[in-house]
């Protein structure tokens, strides 16, 4: 029998929803020689990425770490730590991720509570406020920052406002928003946030950054019910990122490596210098598919830079168009989802990826395309 061929990849161009592109340096840090996941220099690596992270997500809180697992591990980590059976959640659903959500709080045992908007739209803070009074008991308001399923860029200040002087928690899911768009999880109250490496981070896929107020805190403390996942209990997985160090389970270690350079290289560009560079190149990239005849399905004025979905004129094939574009030439992005699927792209410009030579390189590729 013949060998089997290493798995070598081909060369693309990454502009769809996620994984964005990865700077090399990142790569090159996850390559690394292995050293135990409680050797006391990668303990000395998980405490600075701790400290990083808190500078992403412009915080103070303690419990801020990077769940072993993707941004999903991250909402579920949110989820089955605050939420016991019989809570009321109030979750806004206008894409995709507001739906795993309220999934998620269901199978955990919560009487969820759906405010559901038309995909693309924003949940308007108005209707959050109405729910809270008709459901004073509520355990935690979930929104998501980033829709990654419409583009849609969702307000969330008003928000913790409304839930910052009471029992209810605010968890924000911004897979696709931190380090893309401005985020502040203590100016903004939020309270418990989590995201994924493979967005704006640009750092491959494989851990989700999570941050607990102390409020949070207090309510998981409180619990009166075992938390339903063991592997994603944090009082347990505390132990290992606090003081006692104490094993849970084996680290990701190449993964949390790679994490490290990515947080420093963002770090060093600065956090307002990525946000303007991600506003700057989205905004660009708006401009011109709408000049190839494309509809922006996302709320006017509540449209993400970094990630476009767009639909296409009658008569053009996005499947088609799609796969052609990755074929010809070599670069990716993605088909819509739900009710857009069939007709809509979604557009990536995030992390390395958000940059004038890839918006014109798309741009002359879909031209190209588009007269054959």
């Amino acid at each position: 029998m013949d060998p089997v061929a290493a798995a070598t990849p081909p060369e693309r161009l990454l502009l769809g929803p996620g994984p964005s592109p990865v700077h090399p340096e990142v790569l090159a840090a996850q390559a690394r020689p292995m050293i135990g996941h409680l050797d006391p220099w990668f303990l000395g690596v998980a405490d600075e990425v701790a400290g990083m992270l808190r500078q992403v997500f412009r915080t103070q809180n303690t419990l801020t770490y990077a769940v072993s697992g993707t941004g999903s591990a991250g909402m579920e980590t949110a989820v089955v730590n605050t939420v016991e059976p019989g809570d009321t959640v109030i979750v806004g659903v206008n894409g995709v991720f507001g739906g795993r959500i309220a999934d998620t709080a269901r199978r955990a045992g919560a009487d969820v509570v759906a405010l559901e908007e038309p995909w693309g739209r924003v949940v308007p803070p108005e209707r959050v406020a109405s729910a809270l009074k008709a459901h004073p008991e509520t355990k935690f308001v979930a929104l998501v920052h980033a829709e990654t399923s419409t583009g849609a860029h969702q307000p969330l200040e008003e928000v913790g406002a409304l839930v910052a002087e009471t029992d209810t928690l605010l968890l924000v899911d911004t897979v696709t928003g931190l380090a893309g768009v401005p985020l502040e999880v203590d100016a903004w109250h939020l309270d418990v946030v989590y995201s994924g490496t493979q967005k704006c981070l640009s750092v491959p896929p494989g851990l989700a950054p999570i941050t607990f107020s102390p409020k949070a805190e207090a309510v998981v403390e409180r619990r009166s019910s075992t938390v339903r996942s063991w592997y994603l209990d944090v009082e347990a997985v505390r132990r290992y990122w606090g003081a006692e160090r104490s094993y849970h389970h084996t680290a990701p270690i190449s993964a949390l490596i790679g994490l490290h350079e990515g947080l420093r290289r963002v770090l060093a560009e600065g956090l307002e210098t990525r946000w303007a560079r991600h506003a700057e190149v989205g905004r660009l990239f708006q401009e011109h598919i709408q000049d190839r005849d494309a509809t922006l399905l996302a709320q006017e004025g509540h449209r993400l830079p970094q990630l476009t979905s767009f639909g296409w004129p009658e008569g053009v094939d996005e499947g088609k168009l799609r796969r052609r574009l990755l074929d010809e030439h070599g670069i990716e992005v993605g088909g819509g989802l739900g009710t857009f699927a069939g007709t809509a792209w979604r557009v990536g410009l995030m992390g390395e990826g958000a940059t004038h030579a890839n918006v014109d390189r798309l741009l002359d590729a879909v031209d190209g395309l588009l007269e054959r």
